[in-house]
């Protein structure tokens, strides 16, 4: 493992946000770029950051530098949502949320249960959001736990800050799919012991949505956070008007949808919530008291055909948000692809969304989300080192675009909108190079 933890130098043009807003208007004032600068990394961490002119005298003459000066270097991607289990089934035509998990979903998932099937497309998975310069995830696994052991020991391979979790599903869902509230208890605090905090491995409890769980799995849900108050809770809030019906129709005693999470003490800091594309006025407020975390997830919301997600709004409430690509109702790995999509989710809705608050939700904002804000999310000295080089001119027409780019802004506009995966000439995770392109 001593490979991991070596130093390394690299330079090239950085591009980050420095600190959290709560106004995007501010994020202008956030934002540095440093034309010729330098990384230094030490035992996975950021050692050293600043311009190459100064740091040229921190620098161990016997570490290579390994040097970028074409491309841009970004922190790493940061998904908020997505499922490892819906990679292979990610294009599945023609149904919206409920019709899509019992035509598509459901019957992908059951083959989890073998172990050898989990490993094979865990190690997939892994590959391909590297490939997609993404570097942290919180991640859906199946309700098996083979699949939660699969996933986390292919991240643990790469040294990648993962957060997943076994899902939870007691009703509504075929019978090789579904756990008890017991067992899924027992199972979750297995894996719990076994995962949270192990190397950079984190634990999310998972129930699916709360119509696939009866009030009873919901308490024990509930129960296993009061235990273990430092792991995540994931689960869904809000993506479609059939579901928010359904679950009115199971759950009348409570105010709404939000309030079913609440009422069993699932809301908090490490709450994360995908889509929110409908939710009421109490329980924005809600997720604005509880410190909850919303996953925007624009590709999904458009491809099942879910809404447009209010994200002014969020920023109005003071909810914290981060990008999910939600794989695979979503239709791409790749956060510039997915900022490609939620800029016209905006667009919709009359609003704009700019290049520096686009990198604001892929990283320091998707850190925030995930509470991380303390570990990942830009260049500052101590934090993790998970960065990505951005090749700009992967093709033909990126290259005549940014021959005309009028300042970086416009260069990473015009990246978000272009590129995709053929952009990602290296990813690296904890200091080290994690992916490299081919051709690159």
């Amino acid at each position: 493992m001593s490979v991991h933890f070596a130093t390394t130098a690299i330079r090239g043009r950085f591009l980050d946000i420095q600190n959290i807003v709560t106004d995007p208007r501010k994020i202008q004032e956030q934002v540095r770029y440093i034309e010729d600068g330098l990384l230094i990394t030490q035992n996975g961490k950021i050692q050293w950051f600043g311009t190459w002119e100064q740091g040229q005298s921190e620098l161990n003459p016997r570490i290579e530098v390994q040097h970028y000066p074409e491309q841009l270097i970004v922190p790493g991607f940061i998904d908020t949502h997505i499922h490892f289990p819906q990679t292979e089934m990610v294009g599945a035509y023609g149904e919206q949320l409920l019709e899509w998990l019992n035509t598509y979903t459901f019957p992908t998932e059951i083959q989890f249960k073998d172990p050898d099937y989990s490993k094979k497309i865990a190690g997939f998975f892994v590959n391909e959001l590297l490939k997609n310069g993404t570097t942290t995830a919180l991640v859906f696994c199946t309700v098996h736990p083979e699949s939660v052991d699969a996933l986390f020991e292919a991240a643990t391979a790469k040294n990648m800050r993962l957060i997943a979790g076994k899902v939870l599903m007691d009703r509504h869902a075929p019978e090789a799919l579904t756990d008890t509230a017991e067992t899924g208890y027992q199972e979750s605090k297995n894996l719990i012991e076994k995962w949270h905090g192990k190397g950079r491995n984190l634990y999310a409890i998972t129930p699916r949505f709360a119509p696939t769980s009866t009030p009873e799995q919901l308490e024990k849900a509930g129960q296993l956070k009061a235990e273990y108050p430092d792991v995540y809770v994931h689960t869904h809030l809000s993506e479609n008007k059939n579901e928010i019906a359904w679950v009115k129709e199971l759950f009348p005693k409570r105010q709404g949808y939000l309030d079913v999470y609440h009422h069993y003490g699932l809301t908090g800091a490490q709450s994360v919530f995908a889509h929110c594309v409908h939710l009421e006025d109490e329980e924005w407020q809600c997720m604005h008291d509880t410190d909850s975390a919303i996953a925007f997830c624009p590709t999904s919301n458009l491809f099942l055909g879910s809404g447009l997600f209010p994200l002014k709004r969020a920023w109005q409430a003071g909810v914290k948000v981060g990008l999910g690509t939600d794989i695979g109702a979503g239709t791409s790995f790749n956060q510039l692809q997915t900022l490609n999509e939620a800029y016209k989710v905006q667009q919709l809705q009359g609003e704009k969304l700019s290049a520096f608050e686009s990198l604001y939700h892929a990283t320091l904002g998707g850190a925030k989300a995930l509470n991380l804000d303390d570990q990942l999310g830009n260049f500052e000295v101590g934090k993790e080192a998970d960065f990505v080089v951005l090749d700009l001119n992967a093709t033909a027409l990126q290259q005549l675009r940014q021959s005309n780019a009028k300042n970086i802004e416009d260069t990473f506009f015009a990246l978000m909108m272009l590129g995709d995966d053929r952009n990602i000439a290296a990813t690296y995770v904890y200091g080290q190079a994690a992916y490299v392109k081919e051709t690159f």
